[in-house]
Formats: C-alpha cells, structure tokens, sequence
C-alpha cells in the first residue's frame, strides 16, 4: 500500500460521462426527471385553466366528454375522454412509481425491511389526519362524501418541490418521500375501491386476480415474456374496468411485482460475445440473439422505467393536469370557495394534516420504547418532507372527480389547487430556517439518524488496498476501474481534481475490474500496475497507463516500468509468469460481491454512487458524506 496526494490539478473536466447518456431506474435520475415533469404539470395546469376561462370554455368540457369506444364484436369498452385518461393512461403512472419503489425495495435503502416501518407509518399517518381535519370542517355536511379528495401526495409535485428546495444528495429524503408517496397512493386506490365504487363485479375481479398471478409466473417463461406479459397486462386492465373497480391499481401492482436487480457479469460477457459474432456474421439469427441478449441482461424494471418514465412525466401526467384542472372561475365561485368547508378542508388538509400526519407517524415508529428502527431523517428534515408532501394533485383531482359534480367540485379543484401553490411555499419556509440551524446542532441532529446500508461487500484495507490521501480522511471514494476503458480515463481528470480541492477530506482507493471481454489489454495492464505496487511505484505506473490508455501492449508496459526506474528484468518475470493475477482477481471478486459489472464506479464511503461523475456532482456527494461521517464521529463516546 502506497499512500500519495494528487499533484497537478488539471483543468475541470465538462464532458459526458457514461452515466449522463443514461435515463433509466437509479433513484436519481428519476428525480431528476420528476422535476422537468412537475414543470411540465404546472404548465399544463396554467393551459388547462386559461383554457376553461377563455372566450372558448364551452369547448373544454365538449372535448373531455367526448366518448372514445372501442368494440370488438358484441363487447367493448366505453368512455369519454376524461375517463380515458384518468383511468388508462394514469395507469402508465402508477406503474413507474411501483418500479422505482420495487426498485428500491429490492436494491436501495429499503432493502433493509425493517426500515420500511417509518415511511410506512409516515403515510399513514399522514392519510389519518388530512381525513380527520377534511372531516372536522364537513361532519353532518353534503360534501363530507368527499374525504378522500384530502387524503393523497402527488408524488410528481412532491418529489418536484424537494428536487428544487433541497441539495442533489438529499437522497434519503427523495427516498423516503417516494416509498411514503407509493403507501400513499396504495392506500388512496384502495379508499376509491371500497368508497368510491358503486359496483364490483367480482368474477371480473377474480380474473383480474389470477391473471396477475399468471403474470407473476411469466418471469420463470425462457422466452418470449415481453408480448406474452404486455398481453396478460392489458387484459389484467380490461378485468380491473370491467370489475367496476378503478383499473389505475393494476399499474401499481405490477409494478410492485417486476424485479430489479443488476447485470450480472456472465450476462453482459455473454452480450458481448454475441454482439461480436454479429458483428463477425450479421445475419438475421444473430442479429435477434444479440438483442435479447442485451435486452435481458437488464432488469424488467430497469428496461419498463427506461420506457416509460419519460412518457409519464412530461406526457401523460401532464395530460391529466390538462384534463382535470379546468375550472370555470367566476366571483361567484371564489366567494363561495373561501367560505367551502369543502374548499378549506381539502387544504388544511393537505397544508397542515400532512406534515403533522407524517411527522407523528414517524415519531412514533421509531420510538425505541416499540423497538422501531432510528429515523432516516433528522427531524428538520422530516417537518421539511411533510411540508412538500402537502401537496395534492393527481390522486385528489380524480376522488373529487367521483365524490362530487357541478359547483362542489369546482370548490373541491380550487382547494387542490391552493395545496400546489401553498405547499411548495411552507416547504421553502422551512428549508430556509433549516439552513439557519448552527453547525454544531446539524452535526448532532445527522448523527442522530440512521447509518446507511453499506453497498460495498468487502471494506477497505489499508494493508492491501492502494490508497491515494490521508488513512483518517472521513471521505473514502473507491474506484472499480478498467486501465483501457475510456471512460476510467476521463474519471481519473474528475478524481485528481476532487482530491486537489479536497484536501486531507478525501482519500481516493483504486479497484481492478479488467472488462477482459470488450478490453482486451485491460488484464495485462492490470497486472503490470500490480508488478509497478510490488516495487512501490503503483500510483506512478496508474498514472502513466490512464495516461497511454491506447498504448498498453506487453512493449509499452515494459518501457513505462524502465521509464520510472523499476527493476525491468522482475518487471518483465512477474509480467510474464502472471504473478499478480490472482492479486487482480480478488478485486474482480469483490466487485461481484458488491453488485458491480461496468467501469468506472464508484462508492462513497461504502455506498454507491449512481448517476454522472463530472466533479460538481461528486464534490456535492463528498461533501455530504462528509458532513455525515463528521457527524457521527461528534456522537461517538469519548
């Protein structure tokens, strides 16, 4: 083990890395793309209501009220526009808020069940007291039908807020409010089934039952899954519509049902292959075996949210927005509305029973005293989340929908619409009184939370590891990186200016994962940094070989040892004898332990880290788990 700083600090390095090119499932990329939809939502609520108040409002609800059939033979389904939308395509965006919570059941934070008791208890709680404050203004009243209406998170707006109020690395509280949001939206579904359904037909229900359990067992079929589980899908809607029961809940269940998990390395070996015998032979056969290969060495989750999320945010949602959110506002109304019970109990609600709901519910599942888990949140932070989750939209805009008609319901959109706009205000107030909290008791209140769930399999050894920077650096950032892999090569810019600028904050540890199948001089220069490590120059032969990445041959290796003044007759035996491939093998196995196929990446302080790794994305990981590594460290005993 050599321990070294970084030297020369080159230029900011600003161009794209392999993550940026990618859409899919990480927890944060489907943030990122929940802002862009929230503003797409505002956009398409601001249409919808310039729409209803225009010269042309009579033709709003023309439009939406247009009925849409679709026969075959003596059977069909019928719908106005409206219908079609709130309940086929909204059911597209249930479906992605189940994968990405199935996605971190099975591989994020909740992987860990036993922490799904707060933000299960948080929802809750938060559906309780919004029900209970809409109830207190209308008992005995005619809108009191509609307690529904102040009962669910919009989780677009939600996750949108606390996107642009918090830091990028505020993942834990983009976590929680998800998995809070998803309980949420599960409870809402079933409140419309039993509530606001005047008729279930239960031997539709029944086969809208087993179908999903046919569709369940599709995962186990060896080929041809795709059109068989899209077909069993559809009918599993068409069963749900005709139940009488609102057919949305069938895209939350599958979604809580499609499997997540990462390539594994035979999977993406075998692509390889096959990719290259197509290239070799492109012929129709090969051609389709390359494809599914590539397509089945991810995950159905992963493949569906890469589909669909994009679709949801800025097409579908918005969509929705654009049919619910057009009211006709006259003086009458608004005069009317601020007097409401129906009005003043959806907001309330939403602006002041969800944050109290959440907050209560999670105080009391982590109370030691009933053996709960410690909270992932400080409680800033938490009364921060609450605040954002005050926001109703999607799932309020359709219970209104159901409970009411003519005038209610426009009072019931106007006090959904007050909770947008009042909300995201609240939450703003509290996030700015957070940042005025004194250091010290921040530092307190992080250490106070829950620890994060390691990603790493194997810790780091300063014995064997090579480690870049101070052994008692709070931050450890290690890399499972590929000597010849482009993209290792543009990180290593990255990662000697985040060491530059970071001081003795950060040490930096470097990983094997030679991708033999796509690299083919990877291995070799692999071990040669390893025969470098054995003479005490591995950083200097790491910097030289992610230097020439395209000059690696055995030649090249051996001129980049004589150039550092190693001994190159023993340079050239271990090189030629392998006697460092077993040295290099044990980092590939660490690097399957810890789920990891592709290079370069990253783990911060034993968590991975998702997404690009340009350096103002990696200085804010940093500096966050530094905050929370210091944290920790106020708290321990003296």
């Amino acid at each position: 083990m050599e321990a070294s700083t970084a030297t020369a600090a080159p230029a900011p390095y600003t161009g794209r890395t392999a993550w940026a090119r990618n859409l899919a499932a990480p927890v944060r990329d489907f943030l990122s793309t929940e802002t862009g939809g929230a503003m797409v939502m505002v956009a398409a609520t601001v249409a919808a209501l310039a729409w209803a108040n225009s010269p042309w409002s009579h033709s709003y609800e023309s439009v939406w009220t247009t009925r849409l059939s679709i026969q075959l033979g003596s059977h069909g389904i019928s719908a106005d526009l409206r219908h079609w939308v709130n309940e086929g395509l909204m059911t597209f965006f249930f479906l992605v808020v189940g994968l990405e919570a199935k996605r971190e059941l099975d591989l994020g934070e909740l992987r860990e069940r036993r922490r799904l008791a707060i933000p299960v208890f948080a929802a809750m709680g938060g559906v309780i007291v919004p029900i209970a404050i809409y109830l207190a203004f209308n008992a005995g009243r005619v809108g009191a039908h509609g307690w529904g209406a102040a009962m669910s998170t919009d989780t677009a707006f939600a996750l949108g807020v606390v996107a642009l109020l918090t830091p990028r690395t505020a993942t834990r509280l983009r976590v929680f409010l998800l998995t809070l949001a998803v309980v949420d939206d599960l409870l809402a579904l079933l409140v419309i089934a039993v509530a606001y359904t005047n008729r279930v037909s239960v031997p539709a229900l029944a086969i809208a039952v087993s179908l999903f359990a046919v569709l369940l067992a599709l995962r186990y079929v060896p080929a041809g899954r795709r059109p068989l589980s899209v077909g069993v899908a559809v009918a599993i809607w068409i069963a749900m519509f005709k139940s009488g029961i609102d057919p949305v809940i069938s895209g939350l269940a599958i979604g809580l049902g499609t499997s997540a998990y990462t390539p594994s390395r035979e999977d993406l070996e075998r692509a390889t292959a096959l990719t290259i015998s197509f290239r070799e032979q492109p012929t129709p056969e090969l051609a389709r075996s390359a494809q599914q290969s590539l397509s089945s060495a991810l995950s159905p989750n992963e493949r569906l949210q890469y589909d669909l999320h994009p679709w949801t945010s800025y097409v579908i949602v918005p969509l929705f927005a654009l049919a619910n959110a057009g009211i006709h506002v006259t003086g009458t109304l608004l005069s009317h509305a601020i007097r409401s019970p129906i009005t003043l109990g959806i907001l309330v609600g939403y602006v002041v029973g969800k944050p109290i709901g959440i907050f209560v519910g999670s105080w009391l599942a982590s109370r030691p005293s009933l053996h709960g888990p410690r909270s992932p949140l400080s409680v800033p932070v938490l009364i921060a989340g609450g605040a954002s989750a005050g926001v109703g939209f999607t799932v309020s805009l359709l219970i209104s929908s159901l409970a009411f008609s003519g005038e209610r319901l426009n009072e019931a959109r106007l006090g959904t619409l007050g909770s947008v706009v009042i909300a995201p205000i609240v939450a703003w107030l509290v996030v700015h009184g957070i940042r005025r909290i004194p250091e010290t008791a921040r530092a307190r209140q992080i250490g106070s939370t829950a620890e994060d769930i390691p990603d790493l399999a194997d810790e780091v050894d300063p014995a064997r590891d090579h480690i870049r920077g101070p052994d008692d650096a709070p931050v450890t950032l290690l890399e499972y990186g590929d000597f010849q892999c482009p993209y290792c090569g543009q990180a290593e810019q990255v990662i000697r200016e985040l060491l530059a600028s970071g001081g003795t904050d950060i040490r930096y540890v470097w990983r094997h994962l030679p991708l033999n199948d796509v690299h083919p001089r990877a291995q070799m220069a692999a071990e040669a940094s390893e025969a470098a490590a054995a003479q005490g120059a591995f950083w200097d032969m790491y910097d030289l070989l992610l230097s020439h990445q395209d000059a690696l041959s055995p030649r090249d290796l051996v001129r980049y040892a004589n150039q550092l003044g190693l001994d190159t007759d023993r340079f050239e035996e271990e090189l030629r004898t392998r006697k460092h491939a077993g040295r290099v093998s044990e980092d590939v196995a660490t690097a399957d332990e810890s789920g990891v196929s592709g290079t370069p990446s990253f783990f911060i302080n034993g968590r991975r880290h998702y997404g690009v790794y340009d350096i103002d994305t990696l200085t804010s990981e940093v500096k966050a788990a530094k905050s929370r590594a210091l944290a920790a460290r106020v708290l321990e005993p003296a």
